[in-house]
């Protein structure tokens, strides 16, 4: 279902080249799950897909410029113009996203380290275009 009950109060909705391979990469980067895929009327392209990962949940699509082009995926826009943050509970888990999405191809960004906000941060580039930060507390806070 593309829209099922308790959707995630934000929810990112990611343009790509490459609807399929993008699904393909975001499972075996980050273990997610597809729970739905619509594809568009030329075979080729995902018109919608909703992929649960970490625990919530994104939508994404292929680039449909004869629709106006205002979404384009980021390599056509120059860059990406955000980052995807992962909150994470322990900085072990950190460095093992790190580990699993580089195995799958992503390029390391900024490698994991403990920085000042008190937490163990990382950050990859997927082959798409798009920017993933994870994050986690280096000690818990009472």
């Amino acid at each position: 279902m593309a829209f099922g009950p308790n959707p995630p109060p934000i929810q990112p909705h990611l343009c790509v080249k490459g609807g399929i391979e993008a699904i393909a990469f975001y499972e075996k980067a980050f273990g997610a799950r597809c729970t739905f895929k619509a594809m568009a009327d030329d075979g080729a392209r995902v018109m919608h897909a909703n992929l649960a990962l970490f625990g919530s949940e994104i939508m994404l699509h292929d680039e449909f410029p004869e629709f106006g082009g205002d979404l384009l995926a980021p390599p056509s826009r120059g860059g990406a113009s955000m980052a995807i943050n992962i909150n994470l509970s322990a900085p072990a888990d950190v460095d093992a996203a790190l580990a699993r999405a580089e195995a799958a191809g992503a390029h390391v960004v900024m490698p994991a380290g403990d920085v000042f906000w008190g937490a163990r941060y990382a950050r990859i580039l997927d082959p798409f275009g798009h920017i993933w930060s994870f994050n986690a507390p280096l000690a818990q806070h009472s």
